[in-house]
């Protein structure tokens, strides 16, 4: 314990088991590459051996120390060489090919994790950091599940076939070179573990810098109209700086461990060689013999340094893994099929007591909350910022719960369920702002309904006064950049209203929706909007024009 706190290594936050115990179940996806990896690494080293042995007869021959055709001992050296070559080929085609795949399919994995877990009303991680352990921490597990844990295998086969073919020709030199490799293996733990913080430093500073650009990009606009643009480059340097610091110690720590391990190594050799002149010197060793020797103890240091190479990698494994294990630390939301209630009488959304505060318990948000929206009714929900409008939204959504009371949807017949993520899809949703993604208008209205055709999205796209579209000259597949570049705020708030209404849901929800539309064209998008009531419809707005065509009103108050 005193070793380990005049190291500095701090207490991890999953036991190296846990970590073990996830990178296994991670591999179990990826076994083909990782199984073809190792199967052409073994005959790596098989053609490694040969050749080694090649060249020893080859030499023998062309000394006389051995008969045979020199032309023939030559010709067998370069099948083994085109053999190598062969492997390395195909070696090269599936780490490129099926690596690809692996992140990809990981990935997905993760962002599905990240997508169907709970959200607890707060992102605990920055989206830059989030990023970054989708790309580089992904990469890293990837690359060491079916790459370099298939590689160790024909490393230690490298190791063990050249060992015994060296312990064949001089035992003792064999284990006087192999003795020093348990000194190395004592003092790893404790440099797993320095090793391990270090990088957990240097990768969380990453994600910091990653961050700050991120953040400057999206807000740029804002930057140059507040004449930030020093500002923010100041405060890349500042956490670059830190980067560096962390990557300076992180390398000082290394070169000093590998300064270690080489002279070790290059004493092996040094002893190797000059036992083998002694052998030549005395006539017990052809020069084929020295030759094969020194190969042999080569391809014996060879697979020793890959081996105490591979500590650094599990240093980094294990902390790229527990990077990723952070994000699926939120528990999945309720699993299973959509949950579609029959709108026999309408459908509406009742609160019944219902009490909820945030995480960081700085105060109550609701209190004995009631209301019910009634089927067919149309409810404006009006306050000051703070008393609640956001949550109510979001508790009917189902991205957060009651701490108490309930919250259920019901319909005409009776039928009430609990508010939950398999509820969701009784929802129009139209949230506040412009949410548009990149690419066409097309492929942002299908987001509302993948199987919507064009007479679809040209209905719904009138319904929000979004006629304008077909008078682009790509009209439906007309190119919006990030977050609706290209449009102004109206016409995108307009195109996600139609997004919405491609939805089949029973209870209509708009938070702040009209807030970009000019007085003429809100007052038509609500006539549009309710022209059919038979949907419930709920607006969250501070605008009195969209009151005026409410039947009810909830006036939401600070506790």
């Amino acid at each position: 314990m005193k070793i380990k706190n005049l190291l500095r290594i701090p207490q991890s936050k999953y036991p190296v088991k846990a970590i073990l115990r996830w990178l296994w179940h991670a591999w179990r996806g990826n076994r083909l590459q990782a199984v073809l990896n190792a199967a052409l690494g073994l005959l790596g080293v098989a053609a490694s051996l040969m050749s080694v042995w090649a060249v020893q007869n080859a030499i023998d021959v062309a000394s006389h120390v051995r008969s045979g055709s020199l032309y023939a001992a030559v010709a067998l050296m370069g099948v083994f060489v085109l053999c190598d070559f062969g492997v390395s080929i195909a070696s090269v085609w599936v780490r490129n090919i099926l690596g690809i795949k692996a992140q990809n399919r990981m990935q997905q994995h993760m962002l599905d994790r990240i997508l169907r877990s709970e959200w607890r009303g707060r992102d605990s991680m920055h989206s830059g950091d989030v990023l970054n352990r989708l790309e580089l921490d992904v990469r890293t597990v990837v690359e060491f599940l079916t790459e370099t844990m298939p590689n160790t295998l024909s490393v230690v086969a490298l190791f063990l076939g050249s060992f015994f073919y060296l312990f064949s020709m001089d035992a003792m030199l064999a284990v006087v070179i192999v003795i020093m490799l348990p000194l190395f293996m004592l003092v790893s733990r404790l440099y797993v573990g320095r090793m391990r913080s270090l990088t957990r430093n240097v990768r969380n500073c990453d994600s910091r810098v990653q961050s700050v650009l991120q953040e400057t990009i999206q807000n740029r606009m804002l930057i140059k109209t507040l004449e930030k643009d020093d500002t923010m480059v100041e405060r890349l340097e500042a956490t670059q700086s830190e980067l560096r610091h962390n990557v300076v110690r992180r390398t000082a720590f290394s070169l000093f461990s590998s300064f270690v391990l080489n002279f070790g190594f290059a004493a092996g050799y040094l002893i190797a060689f000059l036992w083998g002149a002694i052998r030549m010197y005395g006539h017990t060793l052809s020069f084929g013999g020295m030759t094969a020797f020194l190969q042999l103890v080569a391809r014996i240091q060879g697979p020793a340094r890959n081996l105490t190479k591979l500590v650094p990698q599990f240093v980094s494994v294990l902390t790229a893994a527990e990077r990723l294990m952070e994000l699926e630390e939120n528990p999945l939301e309720e699993q299973g099929a959509p949950l579609h209630v029959a709108a026999d009488g309408g459908v509406g959304v009742r609160f019944e007591n219902v009490a909820y505060a945030y995480a960081d318990g700085e105060r109550e948000i609701m209190n004995n909350f009631s209301f019910d929206f009634t089927p067919g009714s149309c409810t404006a929900v009006l306050g000051e910022t703070g008393t609640g409008k956001t949550t109510l939204v979001r508790m009917i959504l189902a991205l957060i719960r009651p701490d108490s009371g309930r919250a259920v949807i019901y319909n005409g017949r009776g039928e009430s369920y609990q508010l939950s993520s398999l509820t969701r899809c009784n929802f129009v949703y139209v949230p506040q702002g412009n949410t548009l993604l990149s690419g066409t208008i097309r492929d942002n209205l299908r987001l509302g309904n993948l199987s919507a055709t064009d007479d679809d999205m040209l209905n719904a796209l009138h319904r929000a006064c979004a006629d304008f579209v077909g008078e682009l000259p790509d009209g439906l597949d007309t190119v919006c950049s990030e977050s609706g570049g290209g449009l102004s705020e109206g016409q995108a708030q307009r195109i996600a209203i139609a997004r919405a209404l491609l939805r089949d849901g029973s209870v209509m929800l708009f938070d702040e929706a009209t807030s970009s539309l000019d007085p003429d064209t809100e007052r038509r998008l609500l006539a549009n909007l309710l022209a059919d009531r038979q949907r419930t419809i709920i607006f969250v707005t501070h605008r009195m024009a969209v009151v005026d065509y409410c039947d009810r009103v909830l006036r939401m108050e600070r506790l």
